[in-house]
């Protein structure tokens, strides 16, 4: 899907290892949102209202809140493979076990130890991602192993809705594991080893956000994800007045499909200009908010701006990743966890943040704020130039 015009680039870049990859934050947010599909199986097969089938989600994005920093902190030294494969084996034995087990408790336990799992991946993913390349393909690599996360957010409930209705909750779970299990052994024939961090060269947190320009990288973060989440989490009350409430699953994958293109443009262009490329994707999704503000009830002005949405956020994640590393330099493995934990932190707070507009000011409120957000990224994004968004422009194959 990365396009890569050389020979000499193609030889640098491992396909398939960046793929393995890829399934492996895929296998981490499909674990996360899946449920989200089957809460009626779940709650019929918990005894469980819906609402409290509703914090198997809940449960799982608290354990990865909470363990991201501390579990990359503490193995930081280990070699990557045997710890990528430990956090999968932790992804399969506590799936299986949510699959399983008929106590309410014991699979909201699970759903935290998995979440923990889960954040211990996507803090390590972008690292291992980075060790892999030479430095001129480094943007490049991570956007191919973060295929994972779109697709998984935008099939993660309609699949689950699918699956459930077709093969039943514990099935579905089951499911994943076995998938788990394929990834794993792809990950060992496949993946690389790389080594662990040198102890002198081991920044402590405090260290690292104190790094000039990850603080930037963050606040842009903070907003970007806050706008995106949002209008994510409301997406079915946004389109009730435009009568699409029932089409969420359509929008849904249009959005989906336009964050694939999304990666492939961010696999062209991050690599030889990161700074613009934030700036032209914070812009044009401000746009297509003032779009949505402007003309929210008409379809194709939905649809098109569900387009630009996409295509501007499915880069979202290797462009911060990457601009957060470049900024940490040496402290690289604990900004992405650190990245990690704000990026949850976001999500729950523009579920909380919408909610709140949904019952205040109501849906037609959510594009302006989504263009005020944006329009602040933007800001900070321009006056990062010397630290956090550099105009540096690394030398790329062609």
């Amino acid at each position: 899907m990365i396009h890569i015009a050389s020979d000499r680039g193609a030889s640098a870049l491992p396909i398939v290892a960046l793929l393995a990859l890829a399934m492996t934050g895929f296998l981490a947010l499909l674990t996360e949102t899946i449920p989200a599909g089957m809460l009626s199986q779940i709650s019929q097969g918990m005894n469980v209202s819906e609402a409290l089938a509703g914090q198997f989600v809940t449960l799982y994005a608290i354990g990865s809140l909470v363990a991201a920093i501390p579990l990359i902190v503490l193995t930081r030294g280990w070699k990557r493979r045997p710890l990528l494969l430990a956090a999968l084996s932790g992804l399969l034995v506590f799936n299986t076990v949510t699959a399983v087990t008929s106590d309410y408790a014991i699979a909201l336990i699970a759903r935290c130890l998995a979440g923990m799992a889960g954040g211990l991946i996507w803090g390590m993913l972008v690292g291992y991602v980075r060790r892999m390349v030479p430095p001129e393909l480094k943007g490049r690599a991570l956007a191919l192993a973060s295929i994972g996360a779109p697709l998984a957010l935008s099939l993660g409930v309609p699949a689950g809705s699918f699956l459930g209705s077709l093969l039943g909750w514990r099935s579905t779970f089951g499911l994943i594991s076995v998938l788990t299990l394929g990834v794993m052994i792809l990950v060992l024939r496949r993946v690389p080893d790389q080594s662990g961090q040198e102890p002198d060269k081991r920044l402590p947190i405090r260290a690292v956000l104190a790094t000039p320009g990850v603080r930037p990288v963050l606040g842009v973060l903070i907003l970007w994800i806050l706008a995106h989440s949002i209008l994510y989490t409301y997406i079915v009350p946004f389109l009730a007045p435009a009568g699409l409430s029932d089409r969420a699953d359509l929008v849904l994958l249009v959005f989906g499909l336009s964050s694939l293109a999304g990666i492939w443009i961010t696999g062209l262009l991050i690599d030889r200009n990161l700074r613009l490329l934030v700036l032209t994707s914070l812009g044009f999704f401000a746009l297509a908010s003032l779009a949505l503000g402007i003309g929210g009830k008409e379809i194709a002005t939905i649809y098109l701006a569900v387009i630009v949405w996409g295509v501007t956020f499915g880069g979202s994640a290797a462009q911060l990743q990457t601009a957060t590393a470049d900024a940490a330099g040496s402290g690289a493995d604990v900004a992405q966890s650190i990245l990690v934990t704000v990026w949850n932190i976001a999500i729950a707070a523009g579920a909380i943040i919408g909610g709140v507009l949904l019952e205040t000011v109501g849906v037609a409120s959510f594009a302006w704020v989504l263009f005020a957000l944006l329009d602040a990224a933007v800001l900070i994004t321009w006056a990062s130039r010397e630290h956090g968004f550099p105009g540096i422009t690394r030398k790329v194959p062609t």
